[in-house]
């Protein structure tokens, strides 16, 4: 349990509810170069397949699922998967997200073939199946979280992303996404595939009703699975978009909330190595500023994004221009991948 009532808490709470936005920037900024001195802002290319739409999570921050038998829920079939990794491919991704929503109908031995299919036909990185889905098939298949990853990884599995990681504090899932892997099993998921030496992202969802000490101790939970098992590559954290949700109406995150939230998400989580500009939701100019507080990654190109994009909120990139923005910023652009080597000759001069 986190203690809310500790000083380092207090510490950190009262940074993010006082601290002037350019001092915590600047405390933030120091931590970046600190980690990071080179001054490169890398980026991936990579495109989010979503397999299926179909779900049963009735998460209520959600505009993409779609409940089972309704006229506009689906799941692709391999060779639409396929061609799609073949056009990321194409533009240069090196790996790809795949996600879907929680479906009763798809069978355990339907993910092991697409699996195989893919590594066999299409080979590439294979980041995949975030902690709730996970929790969710060992619970359809009544199946241990360790079983499922174990067959998962041996067919192809490469990593895992945050995704479902939301506000890690159970009173707040609870209230949004009940249905859903609690906050408990989302990290000993996470751990679990750590010890199976599986590298994950990790995410912070907010704007969801929360307080500011809730995404606190999300944080300082995430802290505290990293200094045990080293196996987050990096933190990304964006704001709810509530359009076109059971939640719409929420009013949405300004910049200076998301640059502070960026910045306090730096400075607790020290050993969490990378942080993301999450530019898709904010923006570019938003995601250009995120890395003078804290961040160091400028994510993925985004091929195709289906999530948020279905709560109307999406801002889209060419290559130059992400390039262009981290130049302009005052770094050195670098391609990577998913554990965030460099792609050799990338690097701008």
């Amino acid at each position: 349990m986190i203690d809310r009532n500790s000083a380092e808490f207090r510490e950190y709470l009262d940074l993010y509810e006082r601290a002037p936005l350019l001092e915590l920037g600047m405390l933030a900024d120091a931590k970046r170069r600190e980690l990071h001195p080179d001054g490169v802002v890398t980026y991936i290319v990579d495109r989010n397949i979503n397999y299926t739409n179909i779900c049963v999570a009735d998460c209520k921050f959600c505009a993409f699922y779609r409940r089972p038998k309704h006229d506009e829920g689906y799941v692709l079939s391999f060779e639409k998967i396929g061609s799609k990794i073949e056009e990321a491919k194409k533009l240069g991704a090196v790996q790809i997200l795949i996600q879907g929503g929680h479906n009763p109908y798809i069978p355990f031995e339907w993910y092991l073939d697409l699996l195989r299919y893919i590594k066999q036909n299409h080979p590439i990185h294979i980041h995949g199946f975030s902690p709730s889905e996970v929790d969710f098939f060992a619970t359809r298949f009544r199946m241990s979280a360790e079983d499922v990853l174990s067959e998962l990884q041996s067919v192809g599995l490469d990593s895992i992303p945050g995704g479902g990681g939301e506000i890690l504090v159970q009173e707040v899932r609870d209230r949004v996404a009940k249905k859903k892997a609690g906050a408990d099993r989302w990290l000993e998921i996470m751990e679990i595939a750590h010890g199976m030496g599986m590298k994950t992202s990790v995410t912070m969802m907010y704007g969801l009703g929360e307080t500011l000490a809730d995404r606190i101790e999300h944080l300082f939970r995430v802290k505290e699975v990293q200094s045990r098992s080293g196996g987050f590559t990096a933190f990304i954290t964006w704001p709810l978009q509530p359009d076109h949700t059971e939640m719409e109406g929420t009013p949405k995150t300004d910049a200076v909330t998301h640059l502070r939230t960026v910045a306090i998400g730096r400075l607790i989580l020290e050993n969490v190595p990378n942080l993301q500009a999450s530019w898709v939701t904010m923006g570019l100019k938003v995601g250009q500023i995120a890395l003078r507080f804290g961040c160091n990654d400028f994510g993925s190109l985004m091929i195709e994004e289906n999530v948020v994009s279905a709560a109307g909120t999406l801002h889209c990139a060419t290559l130059d221009e992400m390039r262009r923005h981290i130049v302009d910023a005052g770094f050195k652009p670098a391609r990577r991948r998913q554990d965030y080597s460099i792609i050799p000759d990338e690097v701008a001069a």
